[in-house]
């Protein structure tokens, strides 16, 4: 199944409307605050107008206790947007981003690299619009069933190698769009142990298209660990689960599919750590109004809760507030265990 990234965007693809009204208002990262009082105090209502997002934002980082804030709109509701309203509190859990690089004043990539790249960007969207968004990860990177993507998935193979010391520098220096190209084609590299670190790093660049690339290479090698232990290849799945604090609606998105994909297994290493560092996270983005976001997050739950599969369905069809109160307690309990 294709994974689907989400870039930085205020207004998604697909509200039709020349001026987007409110269909429903979500938070996260709220803990101690009032929600209605937030909304009360940006002014917002649901069949209102879509906010201008830096002064609401700004409006909202001067609510008493709040340090940091982001809004962020999703498609859709009745042909209206989602506006996820994000705060990071005092005191809570923080994904810390790297500072904003100056990037090079030249273009670091070939220029075979680049076209290609774009060129794959444009057949990616056609074959999701088909519906043809079969891939297979267990190379280590995406190779989909859709002819023409799949092609120019195999020409970046044949680039990425020879041009892995370059794919390294644009990653750590190039402009925006260089590092985000870079971070998507360094994962088609053969010695992928070998840029494992620069990809780590790239987590947590300071441009969201960066990340998300730099996520989705990361998950296909994670894949490859799993199905081939020989591979050489490992990943610390440490910043994709803190990835799940940021501030940013969709890193938040773009990490919950990754670790849905990766916990399909079961490995306890890794469930034990969305034990530790993500349970409140999860259990509040589980609770959204909108059922399709709320559903990931009450799956990667109910895994580190340790519950089978059919009884995480069970519970989502009849009470998901009371399932979701016993998979905290049962999170409590396993964590409260001496180790």
């Amino acid at each position: 199944m294709l994974l689907r990234f989400l870039p930085l965007a205020w207004i998604t693809a697909g509200l039709a409307a020349a001026q987007p009204t409110i269909g429903l208002i979500d938070f996260y990262g709220v803990r101690k605050a009032s929600t209605d009082r937030i909304q009360k105090e940006l002014g917002l209502r649901v069949g209102g107008p879509l906010p201008a997002k830096t002064l609401t934002e700004d409006k909202l980082e001067a609510i008493g206790g709040i340090v940091a804030g982001h809004l962020e709109a999703a498609c859709c509701v009745n042909g209206q947007a989602i506006l996820y309203i994000g705060v990071e509190e005092k005191g809570a859990p923080h994904f810390d981003l790297n500072a904003p690089v100056d990037g090079a004043a030249v273009p670091l990539l070939p220029g075979e690299i680049r076209d290609t790249y774009r060129a794959l960007l444009e057949a990616l969207a056609t074959a999701s619009r088909n519906g043809f968004t079969a891939e297979d990860w267990t190379r280590g990177h995406s190779l989909i069933t859709d002819g023409p993507s799949r092609l120019l998935q195999l020409k970046l193979i044949e680039l990425a190698e020879p041009n892995r010391e370059v794919l390294a520098q644009a990653l750590a220096r190039g402009d925006d769009e260089e590092r985000a190209m870079a971070a998507s084609v360094i994962g088609y590299v053969r010695r992928k142990d070998l840029v494992v670190n620069s990809l780590q790093t790239a987590l947590r660049d300071s441009e969201a298209a960066v990340r998300a690339n730099a996520l989705r290479s990361l998950a296909a090698f994670a894949k490859l660990a799993q199905t081939d232990p020989q591979s050489e290849v490992r990943v610390a799945p440490t910043w994709m689960v803190e990835m799940l604090h940021s501030i940013v609606w969709s890193d938040r998105q773009n990490a919950v599919r990754v670790l849905l994909n990766l916990t399909e297994t079961r490995e306890e290493k890794l469930l034990a750590l969305l034990r530790e560092r993500a349970p409140q996270t999860l259990a509040e983005m589980a609770r959204w109004k909108h059922l399709p976001h709320a559903l990931p997050y009450f799956l990667l739950l109910g895994r580190s809760s340790e519950w089978t599969e059919d009884e995480i369905q069970k519970a989502w069809n009849e009470n998901r507030e009371a399932a979701i109160e016993r998979m905290l307690k049962a999170i409590k309990k396993k964590n409260d265990v001496p180790r």
